[in-house]
């Protein structure tokens, strides 16, 4: 996948190697003086900005979506937007983190929008049934019972994400998941922080419901 400006994947490839980036002073540079650096021409900036940003961005893509092939493309186009823009730049105006998490939510709800119009949905319903490969669950530490259950908890969380209109969708995995202030997810959503907490409760409320049969089996509390 194609989206660092040299050539290489911003995605899972750089996020694997990240490990093998040398410590050095520029990796301990901000997100603001990586940009600057990415604009007169320096890729390896691009490419620790990759490294730092692309899992959360690939996991909020993820949840929303419910495809994995499709999030990443999210990530990529998003990564993209912000090479095109590094030029432009303008350091304490806006956090990289909070422009890339703005522009993952749209690309994944025209995305949503999209194939529900492919589909046949009406724009009041959401396409749901979207699980967890159980290979994505990654505890090598843990034995093969924990790793499905692992996975069925998993599962059932996505499965009741997907359940969730749109909009709380994002709010929730913004808040709960990604652990952001409403402030923050307000900045993201291009709303209110009364409309980020409305969108929340009412997707907690629904979350609750979905998951309240799974408690026991799965072992949510």
């Amino acid at each position: 996948m194609g989206c660092m400006p040299d050539g290489r994947a911003a995605t899972g490839s750089a996020c694997n190697h990240s490990r093998g980036v040398a410590v050095d002073a520029t990796t301990e540079l901000s997100d603001d003086e990586l940009m600057a650096r990415f604009a007169v021409g320096d890729t390896r900036a691009a490419r620790l900005l990759a490294i730092r940003h692309t899992p959360r961005v690939l996991s909020l893509s993820y949840r929303v979506l419910g495809d994995y092939s499709e999030a990443e493309d999210v990530v990529q186009e998003a990564m993209l937007r912000l090479w095109q823009i590094a030029g432009d730049w303008r350091p304490g105006v806006a956090r990289v983190s909070t422009w890339l998490y703005r522009v993952a939510t749209n690309l994944s709800l025209d995305r949503l929008r999209q194939r529900k119009r492919q589909m046949g949905y009406s724009s009041g319903e959401d396409a749901n049934g979207a699980t967890v490969d159980v290979n994505e669950v990654r505890d090598s530490a843990a034995g093969a019972e924990q790793k499905l259950l692992d996975a069925d908890r998993a599962n059932a969380l996505h499965g009741a994400l997907a359940a969730l209109p749109d909009r709380s969708r994002v709010a929730v995995t913004l808040r709960h998941l990604e652990q952001l202030s409403n402030p923050e997810i307000a900045d993201i959503m291009g709303t209110s922080v009364e409309a980020v907490e409305s969108l929340t409760a009412r997707g907690r409320r629904i979350l609750a419901k979905r998951l309240l049969k799974q408690k026991e089996e799965i072992g949510f509390v």
